[in-house]
C-alpha cells in the first residue's frame, strides 16, 4: 500500500509544472481584449438581455445542436443558467485566467455551483461552456 502512495505522489508531480504553466497572469494583449469582452457581456447581464448574451456566446452552444442558434439558447441555456443569483455572480466575481489542454486563453468565473468559461476564438473572446463546480 505504501510503494501505490509513492506512486500516485510521483505521478502528480510529474503533472505539476503542467499545470504551473497552466495558470498564471495573462499576457497584457490578452487581457485587454478580456477586458473588453468581459465589460459587453456584464453590460447585457446586467440589462438582462439574453439576445446580447446570445450574441456573444460560441453557438451552437457547447456543440448541442439543440442549442445551435441564439433563439434556441436564449429559451434553453439563458432562462436556465442566467438566474438573477448567477447574473449578479458573474457581474462581482473575478475571472481567473488560465490557458486550457488546446492552449487556448480561457477565463473562468465560479458561481455556486457551476463554472462559466470564456475562450478566445478566431472571432475574440466568447462564452464557450458551462460546467457542473464539483
Amino acid at each position: 500500500m505504501r510503494i501505490s502512495a509513492i506512486a500516485v505522489a510521483a505521478a502528480l508531480l510529474q503533472f505539476a509544472p503542467a499545470f504551473a504553466q497552466a495558470q498564471g497572469k495573462a499576457p497584457a494583449a490578452v487581457q485587454k481584449e478580456f477586458d473588453g469582452f468581459i465589460g459587453k457581456f456584464r453590460a447585457a447581464l446586467k440589462a438582462n438581455d439574453a439576445t446580447a448574451v446570445a450574441a456573444l456566446t460560441q453557438l451552437p452552444f457547447m456543440a448541442d445542436d439543440t442549442v445551435r442558434d441564439a433563439a434556441q439558447f436564449r429559451a434553453k441555456a439563458y432562462q436556465r443558467d442566467f438566474t438573477a443569483k448567477n447574473r449578479a455572480c458573474l457581474q462581482r466575481t473575478k475571472p481567473v485566467y488560465a490557458v486550457d489542454g488546446n492552449k487556448n486563453d480561457v477565463y473562468s468565473v465560479i458561481c455556486g455551483g457551476s463554472i462559466f468559461t470564456f475562450t478566445r476564438t478566431p472571432a475574440g473572446f466568447l462564452f464557450t461552456d458551462l460546467d457542473t463546480n464539483d
